[in-house]
């Protein structure tokens, strides 16, 4: 790596670090004496949390712990070598898990249907009782502040939903606490840190079912408005951590129904007087 090069990397680390800092600090997401569980897919978001969460251990002014975890789902042509080494090198501690979460997929799923569903249903019931046999008081995932984005779109545009995806979240069966310390990267900034680095990446197409994803359509929708009008995405993820919950329209998050005015109110107490 070439002078220009080295002072692009370490610009670019310095960026995602403070970002992850200032996530992880925002929402309390790691303690003193956590076993921290990184989940590794071999894709450029996981390796540069990984990376990150490393760094952060050697400097942070508390103590906790990482370990890596893999899931092989035994999808045809996954290189089963290829993070095994990368986290050798690394010289953290790490478990491959191999689990044949694919046939499972493909007996259930028709065929031309999306398997993305029930696989991450799959994968997270596995990593959740692996997070329980070691002990670990984390579940760090590899989101960035575009997933989280994309997010809020497919749930507003397929489900009817203002959610997204929370840099914190406790687990549906109490038992797990997930952090996205990635939460405030830009995706452009990963991949970016990603070349630089030259993470060997193992592509997440493997099944051959993501082709015509709708969160591709977002996404490609995203980066076109990025594109003509820059700064839309990181206004529409500063939506995300400011809102005002009496200007929707969820009258399970806000009494609308006792509401009253002033004049309201003076006729109460005048009733009141009177009786």
């Amino acid at each position: 790596m070439d002078v220009k090069e080295t002072i692009k990397l370490n610009r670019c680390r310095k960026n995602i670090r403070r970002d992850v800092g200032h996530a992880i600090s925002d929402f309390s997401m790691i303690a003193d004496g956590d076993l921290v569980m990184v989940c590794v897919s071999g894709g450029k978001d996981s390796y540069a949390l990984l990376d990150v969460l490393l760094s952060l251990k050697k400097h942070a002014p508390i103590s906790f712990e990482i370990h890596a975890v893999n899931l092989d789902q035994k999808q045809p042509g996954f290189p089963g070598e290829i993070l095994p080494k990368h986290l050798e090198n690394l010289g953290v501690t790490y478990t491959v898990l191999e689990r044949d979460t694919y046939s499972i997929v493909k007996e259930k799923i028709p065929s031309g249907k999306t398997y993305c569903g029930l696989c991450s249903r799959l994968r997270r019931g596995i990593l959740y009782n692996f997070a329980d046999e070691i002990g670990a008081d984390k579940i760090a995932l590899g989101h960035h502040r575009d997933d989280i984005v994309e997010t809020l779109f497919l749930n507003m545009f397929h489900g009817g939903k203002l959610k997204a995806m929370p840099p914190k979240l406790l687990s549906d069966d109490k038992r797990n606490i997930i952090i996205r310390p990635l939460a405030y990267c830009k995706e452009s900034e990963l991949e970016k840190f990603s070349e630089l680095m030259k993470f060997p990446i193992i592509p997440c197409d493997l099944c051959g079912s993501q082709n015509n994803l709708q969160r591709q359509v977002i996404k490609q929708m995203l980066r076109q408005w990025d594109k003509e009008f820059p700064g839309r995405v990181e206004s529409i993820f500063r939506s995300i951590c400011n809102v005002s919950i009496s200007q929707l329209a969820d009258v399970s998050l806000y009494p609308f129904a006792e509401l009253e005015s002033s004049k309201q109110m003076v006729k109460s107490i005048d009733l009141l007087e009177v009786s």
